[in-house]
């Protein structure tokens, strides 16, 4: 068995199947223990990645969402296993807030209008027969 670095390295990140609680608010240790992810590391994104931002106590304590833990996992995702740099990962995450709002069409018709009037009428004779029968 390898000791040392070595070990540490190797070791496999399956955070894809993080089953994250039915909780409003999840402690700093809490997040790290369910992400994998030390605490002195959670502390350094959220200077890093504007987009973290825990609440926080009157104590100072951290409080995080389920939101906020999934930004974190999303984040580690970036960093660690696609390999980009902080500041690319910063960027991605803001190219996928802004893709977010855009919303795709649910279908596309190739219907010309004549072809949509005929289902409207369809549609327009079916309520009417529906309408006489109660």
């Amino acid at each position: 068995m390898p000791r040392g670095r070595a070990a540490r390295a190797v070791r496999p990140s399956d955070d894809s199947e993080v089953a994250i609680p039915d909780k409003l608010y999840f402690r700093i240790g809490e997040v790290s223990k369910l992400t994998r992810t030390p605490a002195y590391v959670l502390r350094y994104w959220e200077t890093e990645f504007p987009m973290l931002k825990p609440l926080k106590t009157k104590a100072g304590h951290r409080l995080y969402r389920r939101q906020d833990v999934e930004k974190v996992l999303e984040i580690k995702r970036l960093l660690y296993e696609q390999g980009f740099t902080i500041q690319g990962a910063r960027q991605q995450l803001a190219n996928d807030k802004k893709g977010a709002g855009e919303q795709k069409a649910l279908f596309r018709h190739t219907l010309d209008a004549a072809q949509l009037k005929a289902v409207k009428r369809e549609l327009q004779s079916i309520l009417t027969m529906l309408s006489r029968k109660c």
